[in-house]
């Protein structure tokens, strides 16, 4: 099964998306790590893009988390579900602030071999603020998952929508006894 996990920044979506990967013994591909270079420099679209489709290609079967909207065409085009990790604003605000915080703290490589690092000021206190990204994308990107659902040109894949910790235990349960 392929599956991509998506949702606002500080969802959760990575954390769900590795629960399922090693529950169902397949690969975990995370977006940040195939974009983020050293120094915080992005990857241009067009390495993006065949970085994403070698890895996709590599196994019949993976757990893919992020957005990347214009990935779209590559990591859709061939999923079985999208799942939506879309809990509230004010717990998806939350969940970001402290795990900034413990990435701050703790001087966490976020991809290994980048030197990327969370700081307090890069966290709290930039134009770069993963907090403020959150804010600003919480409700946009609501409206385009929503219209995913609804848009023809994707009624191949099954959505999920998860809005409660109770409802990706259930998901997990349930692609467990589908295996």
């Amino acid at each position: 099964m392929k599956i991509n996990i998506i949702g606002t920044s500080g969802s959760g979506k990575s954390t769900l998306a590795r629960r399922i990967a090693t529950k169902l013994s397949v690969p975990h591909i995370e977006m940040d790590r195939l974009y983020w270079r050293p120094d915080w420099q992005g990857t241009p679209d067009p390495e993006l893009f065949d970085k994403l489709e070698a890895i996709l290609s590599a196994s019949p079967d993976w757990v893919l988390d992020g957005n990347y909207n214009r990935t779209r065409p590559i990591k859709w085009r061939n999923v079985d579900m999208v799942v939506w990790v879309d809990y509230g604003f004010t717990r998806t605000l939350w969940q970001a602030v402290t795990r900034a915080f413990k990435r701050a703290w703790n001087k966490q490589e976020l991809w290994p071999g980048t030197g990327n690092c969370e700081s307090f000021r890069r966290s709290f206190f930039s134009r770069e603020s993963i907090i403020i990204w959150t804010i600003k994308t919480w409700r946009s990107n609501r409206e385009r998952y929503e219209a995913d659902l609804r848009n023809p040109q994707y009624s191949h894949i099954k959505f999920v929508r998860i809005t409660t910790r109770k409802q990706a235990e259930s998901l997990i349960s349930s692609l467990l006894s589908h295996r």
